[in-house]
């Protein structure tokens, strides 16, 4: 086209740099995304070769860790899939698993992934692999696994999410089938400290309501335990023998200290 703002004389050129920088942004994304796509494909074929699978019912496993794989198609044409290898990779989402509802096993360790939404569409799962990830938010990942009644082995160390306050004791509350938890059994010690716990939530209500709010009602995993320096008393000041000699200047702390000394029987008397 020629012309010089529509009249002759000079050549216009069409420069694709003279686009929206957000429209150049969203093409190369989907650019990137397709390449992406195409990688995980051609692995997945690759496997299926390596295997001698002809057909998608056949297929009951496959390995697909250690494939710098960003992204990876949709695996819902493998009905039967009860394996699936994927770690070790550059994952940030697990949106591909929507409809395997056989899988029993996923391994999606030391990856990127930061949400673990689709999940709940694998009541079947009995392992899951996801530490060595960016998981941050322990409260949608509760969320998101609590119908897993048939999960019995977790791992989710090396999140960020592990940093939160009674991490451990948060996760076996409210997914209580879980057996394993990163890589250490659930003992009988820790679901009896759960329970403590989470009871001691409710006396800080009643005492709450007794003391008129002074007493702070409120338990966020995500807090820190508040930890007051401790005094001790004279050491002429006579204690009986199983009585910790500790004085506590937060009585919220000494409560919570009790309430875990306390065995099962009497805390349950007590309830």
């Amino acid at each position: 086209m020629t012309g010089d703002a529509g009249g002759p004389g000079v050549l216009m050129t069409w420069d694709p740099n003279h686009l929206p920088r957000a429209f150049r942004h969203e093409k190369g994304s989907a650019r990137a995304s397709a390449a992406a796509l195409e990688i995980s494909r051609r692995a997945v074929e690759d496997q299926l070769k390596i295997c001698g699978h002809k057909r998608d019912a056949d297929v009951f496993e496959l390995f697909l860790s250690q494939k710098e794989l960003t992204e990876v198609i949709d695996l819902s044409r493998f009905k039967k899939l009860k394996y699936l290898w994927l770690h070790h990779n550059k994952l940030h989402g697990i949106t591909f698993l929507t409809r395997n509802c056989c899988l029993t096993e996923l391994y999606l360790n030391n990856n990127a992934i930061f949400e673990i939404e689709g999940l709940r569409y694998l009541p079947s799962l009995h392992i899951l692999q996801l530490h060595h990830n960016e998981l941050t938010n322990i409260d949608a990942a509760v969320k998101e696994l609590k119908g897993m009644l048939n999960l019995k082995t977790l791992s989710l160390y090396q999140n960020p999410l592990c940093q939160y306050n009674l991490y451990r004791l948060y996760i076996i509350y409210h997914l209580p089938a879980v057996e394993l938890l990163d890589r250490n059994q659930v003992t009988e010690k820790e679901r009896r400290s759960m329970i403590t716990i989470f009871n001691h939530k409710k006396a800080h209500i009643v005492q709450s309501i007794a003391f008129q709010g002074k007493v702070d009602a409120s338990w966020d995993p995500r807090s820190p335990f508040k930890q007051n320096p401790a005094q001790r008393v004279p050491s002429d000041f006579a204690f009986a023998n199983n009585v910790d000699k500790t004085v506590l200047e937060d009585p919220e702390d000494a409560v919570f200290v009790r309430s875990m000394k306390r065995s099962a029987m009497a805390f349950t008397s007590l309830n």
